[in-house]
């Protein structure tokens, strides 16, 4: 599935086609932020992301759009939302697999089942719909492509706005990147957003501090020594993106957020540079890196080029909790098997972003004074 997706799906030249949807959806995006603005309310910015991203791979995957309001729409979100938190849980089978009765047990096991055979049959549906005579599809291979895009492309650009929000001298330099160019039309398009160094390298600061997969899964093929310690095949590892990302030994001052440190570097996503591991690295490194990039940049690019963004009354930048952390004897486990880093301590998007729907945010629309 991984190759086909590399090779037909994700390539650059299939992802180029799928530009017109791309833009399509952040306009759709940006109107109805307009309408928040104009009428002085408030904007729940985690809500917004995820329909756009959800959308846009619905609509690249399946040639459909749900749209605000209706059943479809309800039913696919609320398979979707379940299905993002059942693959954020911690399972005991993969740390121990002799432990997967505690599982079941709990009813993890149960209810994973039991969304993917949920999922399995709504995208049956689609597919059936558009070809009756097309093969089924293996359950877990388009809920792991639908699942996997709309999460962390979300959560990157949640991750985007929390980090402006808190440094709005940063927020003021990229907006006034991609206000002087392209003119005064209402729209950023994906040509207009090759043009803005700044804007990629908030991209990737981003990235760095809060990769979107904090640890990666890997297993051994093969007996190996670490460190003088044995490790048999087939045990689980981990590679820590996010303490990577935060090592002071590659970077000065690596905690801050600043994106002038990507500036005038060749550093890319694909993970061959030790200060950006975003989308892992190699062969078993992400298919979609394209897709998803320019889905964040036009995204983001839009959000800042067309509001200003600010709190809401009686709220400040400290009142954002970005500190979510998860330091349990499991994460330290996976942590020290790898025996390269001094500390397990990695952003806990899942227990971040929930906190982060409890704020959201006043936009003033700037479009009619640019």
């Amino acid at each position: 599935m991984k190759k086909i997706c590399t090779l037909h799906l994700f390539n650059s030249k299939r992802a180029q086609s799928f530009r017109s949807i791309r833009e399509d959806e952040v306009s759709r995006m940006i109107e109805k932020i307009s309408k928040f603005a104009s009428a002085s309310k408030l904007v729940n910015l985690s809500e917004t992301l995820h329909f756009l991203t959800s959308t846009i791979i619905c609509r690249i995957a399946f040639s459909k759009r749900y749209e605000d309001e209706g059943w479809e729409r309800s039913r696919f979100h609320t398979l979707l939302s379940e299905a993002q938190a059942i693959m954020g849980a911690s399972f005991f089978k993969d740390y121990f697999p002799f432990m997967g009765w505690v599982d079941k047990l709990t009813g993890l096991t149960a209810r994973l089942q039991k969304i993917l055979r949920e999922l399995d049959l709504f995208y049956q549906e689609i597919i059936d719909h558009l070809n009756p005579e097309r093969t089924k599809y293996e359950q877990e291979d388009i809920a792991d492509i639908l699942i996997g895009g709309t999460d962390t492309i979300a959560a990157i650009l949640v991750w985007a706005m929390t980090a402006l929000m808190k440094d709005p001298i940063v927020m003021k330099k990229a907006q006034e990147e991609i206000r002087n160019i392209g003119g005064k039309k209402g729209f950023r398009d994906e040509d207009d957003i090759e043009k803005l160094p700044y804007l990629k390298a908030l991209t990737k600061e981003t990235m760095k501090l809060h990769p979107p997969i904090p640890l990666i899964p890997r297993a051994t093929p093969e007996n190996c020594s670490v460190n003088g310690c044995e490790v048999p095949p087939k045990t689980l590892v981990f590679v820590n993106a996010w303490a990577i990302g935060r090592d002071p030994e590659s970077r000065e001052n690596p905690h801050e957020f600043n994106p002038e440190r990507f500036l005038g570097t060749f550093i890319d996503f694909k993970g061959q540079h030790y200060g950006l591991m975003a989308f892992r690295a190699g062969r078993r490194g992400c298919p979609g890196i394209y897709l998803r990039t320019v889905i964040i940049q036009l995204a983001l690019g839009n959000l800042l080029y067309s509001f200003d963004w600010e709190m809401p009354n009686g709220m400040t930048k400290e009142d954002i909790d970005t500190d979510g952390h998860f330091t349990g004897q499991l994460g330290q486990l996976a942590g020290n098997i790898l025996g390269g880093f001094r500390q397990l301590r990695f952003s806990g998007v899942s227990i971040t972003m929930w906190k982060l729907k409890r704020w959201k945010l006043r936009v003033h629309e700037t479009q009619k004074n640019i």
